[in-house]
């Protein structure tokens, strides 16, 4: 527990590193995937990624936002852990209604303060400040001062992700069916991210796949430019080992990385973009 007993709570679409959030003791909550059947698993810990992209070949499934239930368990959780209050870091509010459920169910928490803290993206682009917000409790930053510094840090971090079929963006509806015969028959790979409103969108078009994992790296480096020091996030799915390629990459054209962390995709993602999907992200380091 940090000295200022503040909680950092998350859903589980934050994609937090599970080393990470075990030794900092984060509360997740789980995001949920459905199936047709009528069963429904806590993603992450009823279901693995394994499971669900080991059942794609009979269905693709359905996600959905933790119950408000659930999130006032974690919350309650947190309080008797002896926690006085919380940050609630959410994935991207217009791609799930998590933060807004959160918004809710910490008004109606008594004497027991919560800040809900939208991040505008998606996986490690919003576990990133999920880690942010751990390290400014855990070196005193005051409560009253977390909501708008983390918030200052969102406008100022990005996440890039391009995924080998565009069949799962397209079911999602992440993109149009344009745009998914174009790329299915000309190779086009979409590098997708999130824009200030926190929607995907696409931040560039590659022919192949390689190509699109440069374009990645590219974008990441323009970001890079305008910033001093920067953490980066590299995300691959389990049938994407491509973590020493793409750092190497990254250190041999950006200076100023403090650090690179290395993490996966949740379930939940990954019924969204496919099973072979890889990720960017970066913020700017914290000088605390």
């Amino acid at each position: 527990m940090n000295d200022q007993r503040i909680a950092i709570v998350t859903d589980s679409g934050t994609d937090v590193p599970a080393d990470f959030a075990s030794e900092h003791e984060i509360f997740v909550v789980p995001l949920q995937i459905n199936y047709s059947d009528g069963t429904t698993y806590r993603s992450g810990i009823d279901i693995s990624e394994e499971e669900v992209v080991r059942r794609f070949a009979q269905e693709i499934p359905t996600t959905s936002l933790p119950t408000p239930e659930a999130i006032k368990a974690h919350f309650e959780l947190a309080k008797a852990s002896g926690y006085q209050r919380a940050v609630f870091v959410s994935i991207s509010s217009a791609l799930s209604g998590t933060n807004q459920t959160a918004h809710i169910v910490a008004e109606q928490m008594e004497d027991f303060p919560i800040i809900v803290i939208d991040t505008k993206s998606i996986g490690m682009g919003a576990g990133l400040t999920v880690m942010a917000a751990t390290r400014m409790v855990e070196a005193g930053v005051p409560f009253d001062e977390l909501e708008a510094r983390l918030d200052d840090l969102v406008t100022k971090s990005n996440v890039y992700f391009t995924t080998k079929t565009l069949t799962y963006l397209r079911k999602g509806g992440r993109i149009n069916e344009a745009t998914y015969r174009l790329g299915s028959v000309l190779n086009i790979k979409p590098v997708i991210t999130c824009d200030a409103g926190g929607y995907y969108v696409t931040a560039k078009k590659a022919r192949g796949w390689d190509r699109a994992l440069d374009a990645e790296v590219n974008l990441i480096r323009a970001r890079a430019a305008v910033l001093d020091d920067v953490i980066i996030g590299i995300a691959c799915s389990a049938s994407m080992d491509y973590f020493e390629a793409l750092e190497e990459k990254l250190r041999a054209s950006i200076t100023g990385i403090r650090e690179i962390i290395r993490g996966g995709f949740s379930p939940t993602l990954l019924v969204h973009t496919g099973p072979d999907v890889v990720g960017i992200t970066i913020q700017p380091a914290l000088d605390l």
